[in-house]
């Protein structure tokens, strides 16, 4: 898609982080941006500012994880402009200690939103996209731990493992049945965000009770990670080259060159028959 001027972008997780700096890159090129995210009040804020830019702008707040507000959200973007030409299904949270420390509420949460979020946009927009027989581009946010393997986070590891066999088979089976609507998969590294403070946003129903979550400490590594998105590329950065990765067709968006020895190392492994290596970082 080289032209994106007057097309319509769809945006989940819209109110912060890398959401709302593509929100805001796509605005920059013309675009009319529906922005979606669970988080009422600050999607208010970041919609208006969108909007002072001179963009047509819709928000909806939409929990990704139920279909029913998802295609309630593909409904009001065709209600308001009567198509979606790029999609970005970009809304993220982590939960979870050590895998077998986790609660199945850290993996419901925690997939509901990363895996479950994307099946349903692509459920609820790609079918109408195909329909149109317009140009057009689905982005899923996966993460740099989508490509790599490693401890801590698993229940997040895993969700982003799956969401880049997800992009990777629908990329083929657009492919396949000669669809003008692509696939790229952003796999950003660490990234200025409020990724770690991702359970003010989460549901009553799905937090852990007192006692229920295993006593696992696992501060340090927390800490460190903080630290290393604390210190991370700028969303916006991260948003200059999802746009620039659209406009060249590109699926592997990558932000982080380090990511590419990560990969490696992991292809050498599997192709050399070696156990799993990790280098824990040290600071």
């Amino acid at each position: 898609m080289k032209d994106l001027k007057g097309k319509v972008a769809v945006v989940t997780g819209a109110a912060s982080g890398i959401g709302l700096s593509l929100a805001r890159a796509c605005a920059a090129e013309g675009m009319r941006v529906v922005m979606a995210d669970v988080e009422g009040e600050a999607l208010e804020r970041a919609a208006r500012e969108i909007a002072e830019t001179g963009s047509e702008t819709l928000a909806v707040t939409v929990d990704v994880s139920s279909e029913a507000e998802v295609r309630r959200l593909a409904e009001r973007t065709t209600e308001r402009f009567g198509a979606a030409h790029l999609l970005f299904c970009n809304a993220g949270v982590g939960a979870g200690s050590l895998l077998w420390a986790s609660t199945a509420k850290d993996w419901e949460w925690t997939l509901g939103v990363n895996l479950w979020g994307t099946v349903h946009a692509v459920n609820a927009f790609v079918p109408a996209m195909l329909a149109r027989g317009e140009e057009g581009r689905v982005v899923i946010t996966s993460s740099d731990a989508g490509l790599v393997g490693g401890p801590f986070n698993g229940v997040y590891r895993v969700s982003k493992h799956a969401l880049t066999a997800y992009a990777e088979t629908l990329h083929h089976e657009l492919t396949v049945v000669g669809a003008k609507v692509g696939v790229s998969l952003l796999c950003p590294g660490f990234t200025k965000t409020r990724i770690c403070d991702a359970g003010r946003n989460r549901p009553e129903r799905l937090k852990n009770e007192p006692g229920e979550a295993a006593n696992i400490p696992t501060q340090g590594f927390d800490d460190f990670i903080r630290a290393q998105v604390d210190r991370g590329v700028s969303a916006e950065e991260v948003a200059s080259e999802t746009l620039k990765a659209v406009r060249e067709g590109r699926f592997y968006v990558i932000t982080d060159p380090g990511t590419y020895e990560g990969v490696r190392r992991r292809m050498e492994d599997i192709l050399d028959g070696r156990t799993p290596a990790f280098e824990i970082p040290r600071e």
